[in-house]
């Protein structure tokens, strides 16, 4: 920082300005200290979190290989149980009277 050079006229007591102006960087870096402190902080709490979510990391791939091993069989059984669900539909309403959606469905579920 550069200094403008003290009249000689001045005593070396500081003026009211310079003081104001100690005082307010001295408020700045204690208020800086306690930035820097809780960015520390939350630092380590952002590591102990994701290392939480680390450990469960073995668990979800064993879920994942369960839930592929369960869905394969299971794709094929939904989709057979869709086509008797729509035979179900047509033939169940073949006794009443029928509106233009449940007749395209009896002709499908032929």
């Amino acid at each position: 920082m550069s200094t403008t050079p003290i009249p000689k006229n001045r005593s070396s007591s500081p003026t009211v300005f310079e003081q104001q102006r100690a005082e307010l960087v001295r408020e700045i870096a204690v208020g800086m200290e306690q930035v820097l402190q809780n960015i520390n902080r939350l630092n380590r709490n952002l590591e102990s979190i994701i290392s939480v979510g680390n450990e469960f990391g073995s668990v979800e791939a064993l879920w994942s290989q369960f839930e592929n091993f369960m869905g394969r069989p299971g794709e094929e059984h939904e989709a057979g149980e869709g086509g008797r669900q729509k035979a179900g539909a047509g033939a169940g309403a073949g006794g009443h009277h029928q509106d233009e959606e449940q007749s395209q469905l009896h002709e499908e579920g032929r």
